[in-house]
């Protein structure tokens, strides 16, 4: 078991200690402050908040940080590629710079201190040359947010200039949310199979082929998702690109399910069934139905 909160955890102590107006503000603002305890006015927008309580206060944040890092900036090239790159390991290391060894050393130090994790591919891929490495995920969303939007402008932040930080949350705001979405995807899938439980659960890759959410249930069923953090309705041909990135992998799931932030279209939703269930924003209300004070997390460091 992990000494360090999940990100279901995080997000729960998030959700009890800020009370969000709903779902889609709760992920949205936990994006940026998740796992660090402080609390966030809800009332105010986001970049309000992302200028007052970390760019005002750049110095002592970064200062809090590089207490974690050591200083290190082996360490700190690796974060910002993970943050700012597809996480798979080997580009993230290609993205910063480093070779083998060097991002190797990193990875186990970063590791070691709580800054990030590992992942694997649920599924081996179909052919051994089409394998491409391990991603690498961030303990804290905010320590991704930081890594992101934050450091690579500190030039500018240092100077008192926030538009470059402006800019990019400007055009990569909603962007960001997609990993939080996906991830807590697969927490609402944990939930909605209690008759047959999930055994295993994360998501596939390979050199041509990504696919949000994977799972194998107690019973042997191969479950295949999409994650859809987008304004539009889902359309029916999302189900089919998920059918076709699962004939490329070569994998034959039981059950397909999506995951949409803004619903579904009349087509796609005359498909639920069986082996085809939907999910909405409002599905996820159950991952926080039932927090109370034991689910707060409190801050370790400073408050901002």
């Amino acid at each position: 078991m992990s000494k360090y909160p999940t990100l279901l955890q995080q997000f729960r102590s998030f959700y009890f200690q800020n009370n969000p107006k709903d779902l889609e503000q709760a992920i949205e603002y936990f994006s940026v402050f998740g796992g660090t305890g402080w609390n966030v006015d809800m009332d105010k927008p986001l970049i309000e908040l992302v200028e007052t309580k970390l760019l005002k206060n750049y110095a002592y944040i970064h200062g809090d940080i590089t207490k974690l890092t050591q200083s290190n900036k082996v360490s700190h090239a690796l974060l910002s590629a993970i943050a700012m790159g597809d996480r798979r390991m080997f580009s993230s290391f290609k993205r910063a710079r480093l070779s083998r060894e060097e991002g190797d050393a990193a990875v186990d130090t970063l590791y070691e201190n709580g800054l990030i994790a590992l992942e694997y591919s649920l599924e081996l891929p179909l052919n051994e040359e089409d394998h491409n490495s391990d991603k690498l995920n961030f303990i804290q969303p905010f320590m991704r947010f930081w890594f992101s939007f934050i450091s690579p402008f500190y030039k500018t932040i240092k100077e008192g200039n926030y538009k470059e930080v402006r800019e990019r949350l400007a055009n990569r705001e909603q962007g960001f949310c997609d990993l939080i979405f996906q991830k807590l995807s697969q927490e609402l899938l944990k939930t909605s199979f209690q008759e047959d439980p999930i055994l295993e659960i994360g998501s596939y890759w390979d050199k041509n082929v990504e696919i949000d959410v994977l799972a194998k249930t107690s019973s042997g069923k191969l479950i295949a998702g999409s994650c859809k953090y987008g304004d539009a309705k889902v359309k029916k041909t999302e189900l089919t690109k998920l059918k076709e990135k699962c004939a490329l992998a070569g994998l034959e799931p039981d059950i397909f399910v999506i995951f949409s932030k803004n619903g579904f279209t009349n087509e796609l939703k005359s498909l639920k069934g069986e082996t085809v269930k939907l999910f909405t924003l409002k599905s996820f209300k159950i991952l926080v139905e039932d927090i109370s004070e034991k689910d707060f997390i409190e801050c370790e460091g400073k408050r901002y």
